[in-house]
């Protein structure tokens, strides 16, 4: 059974730092793409940041320089380290896996793609 938890979320303050840590099993690690994705309320999914087999990594403009993503695949363990974290970055931030991952969410097609985790609620306030 393929699971994907993630945990770290949490509210901070405009300007502060979180780290989003995503733990998988039921599957092969080295051999597919992770990503985080996020939705604010509202709001459609949004594809925050992916990384692939090989360790490309991809982001989305509005996180560029703030967010980065990192895996551990000894831990089967993805991360998304934010900072300068901004009231706009508010949303519910899902893990994903699959051997093909959109990053481009306008369609409603992402979380088609992949095996998506629960969720972490992450709050920024002003």
């Amino acid at each position: 059974e393929v699971q994907l938890v993630e945990s770290g979320g949490g509210s901070v303050q405009a300007g502060g730092s979180l780290r989003l840590s995503c733990t998988a099993s039921g599957f092969s690690f080295d051999d597919v793409d992770m990503g985080w994705y996020r939705q604010a309320p509202g709001n459609e999914y949004e594809m925050v940041s992916t990384i692939s087999s090989t360790g490309g990594t991809y982001y989305a403009d509005s996180v560029k320089g703030r967010f980065t993503i990192s895996q551990d695949n000894a831990k089967n363990t993805v991360f998304l380290q934010m900072n300068s974290l901004k009231p706009e970055d508010t949303a519910v931030y899902y893990c994903a896996a699959g051997h093909l991952l959109l990053h481009d969410c306008s369609g409603g097609y992402c979380r088609d793609f992949g095996y998506w985790g629960q969720g972490t609620q992450v709050t920024v306030s002003s």
